[in-house]
Formats: C-alpha cells, structure tokens, sequence
C-alpha cells in the first residue's frame, strides 16, 4: 500500500445535535478549532471537509441500531430530536489520520453533539463512549470504534478496514467460534503490522500455523462509496481444512 492509497481514503462521520442556527454550534466549539470556509480546521492544521445536513426520520432508527454500545437516555433523545447532523470527511488510511478524526468528531460534541455514525462501517457511538475512545486511542479502541464484525451461519467477517488501510478479513464461522477473540487478534494484527500482508500470507502461533491467507477481491459494496475497499479482502483458511483437502 502507497501513502498516496492510503491518502485517498476518505472516512465520514455524521454528528447529530439539536442546533437551531449555526451560531450556536460556532460559540461551542472548543478553542484552537475553527469552522471557516475552506472547511473545519483544526489545531494541527488539518482541514476537513464540513457540511449540515438536515434531519431526516429514518436516521434516529438508523443510529440506534448501530450502537455498539447503548448510549445514554440524554444521547438517545438528543438523536432522536436531532435538527442536524454535522458532517465530517477527511483523510484516512492510517492509525494516526484515524486518531485525528476522533479527535475532530469529539470537538463537535464538545459544541453540543449527541454521537458519531461512521458512514464507512454503519456502528455509531453515543457521545461519551466516543470520548472513551478517543481519549484511549488505542489500536484497540480504534478497531472497536471503526470495525463492525458481521455474522451469518457460514460466515464471519468485517467492515471498515480500510479506514486503516488495510483489507477486509473473512473466515468461517465455525472457526471464529472455535477461538471467540481469533477475529479480533486478526484485526489487530493487519492494523499494526509494519510489514505487507497479502494473499499466500500465513497466520501462526506457538503451535505453528494455523491459517492461510487466500485473497478475495470483491467485498460486495459499490466502487466509490463509504464501504467499500480497495484492497478487497483476504480469507482466512483453515490449515487444518487444506491439509485435509490434500
């Protein structure tokens, strides 16, 4: 992956408050941050894209059922009366572009925001929950905000990898079920990794290996929108099952 690839990923956020004219939000915002024409800036001088957008009907139902934590009482009727949400685009690919999103996201909370949807993973997160992640900063607490991990009966698999610049991981739900914090190491490990990993790629622990990373390129969204990603997905497969199948 190139700096340049990695740059060209944008992360969304969506931040819904009850403002009634945009004065107010611009009073609130804490200092060292500033909404101009050019964008939002910030105290690093990062420039993000901002824009409100209206309130809708069907987005309090939207981000209730993508919480990955319930939100509090006040959050969730602060949602549900929201008059706008508050847009943020920027830069990512990286640990520490990601790190400067949360920290953006948290500015506008600080001016009245209820929570934070993630428009490349569909999860959002209740104001103070957000705060925790962000001020955690973690790898940890940057997969818990950024990647959903979605289940069917055969498959296990995720959303939002390439908010870090790194490809979606797939396997089979027998074997996540197998070894409950596999998906999660997995994720971890493709986040905080210096060197490539790629298709042919082997996962081992003390044991020896364990999995073989086949590629897949498709991952089922749109070319061009918030969840899709460009470095496709990479399955894990089972040694076992290709010893087996030998």
């Amino acid at each position: 992956m190139s700096e340049s690839d990695a740059h060209a990923i944008e992360i969304t956020l969506r931040i819904p408050g009850q403002w009634e004219h945009p004065a107010e939000l611009y009073d609130q915002i804490p200092d060292g941050y500033r909404l101009a024409p050019e964008g939002f800036l910030l105290p690093d001088g990062t420039i993000l894209e901002a824009s409100p957008m209206p309130a809708d009907d069907q987005f309090p139902e939207v981000f209730a059922g993508s919480c990955r934590l319930p939100p509090s009482d006040a959050e969730s009727q602060a949602v549900d009366g929201y008059t706008v949400n508050f847009c943020l685009s920027g830069s990512g690919g990286t640990l520490q572009r990601v790190r400067t999103m949360m920290r953006a996201a948290e500015a506008i909370l600080d001016a009245g925001g209820a929570g934070v949807f993630i428009d490349n993973c569909g999860l959002s997160h209740g104001a103070r929950h957000w705060r925790d992640l962000t001020e955690d900063g973690s790898p940890g607490a940057l997969r818990f905000a950024f990647v959903s991990i979605v289940r069917n009966l055969q498959q296990v698999w995720t959303v939002g990898m390439h908010v870090f610049g790194c490809p979606e991981i797939t396997m089979k739900r027998a074997d996540a079920e197998k070894d409950e914090q596999l998906i999660v190491e997995t994720i971890l490990y493709f986040m905080t990794s210096e060197k490539e990993i790629g298709d042919g790629h082997t996962l081992a622990d003390e044991n020896g290996p364990r999995f073989k990373l086949t590629a897949l390129p498709c991952d089922g969204f749109a070319v061009g929108g918030p969840m899709h990603n460009p470095w496709g997905r990479l399955k894990l497969v089972s040694c076992q099952d290709i010893a087996e199948s030998n």
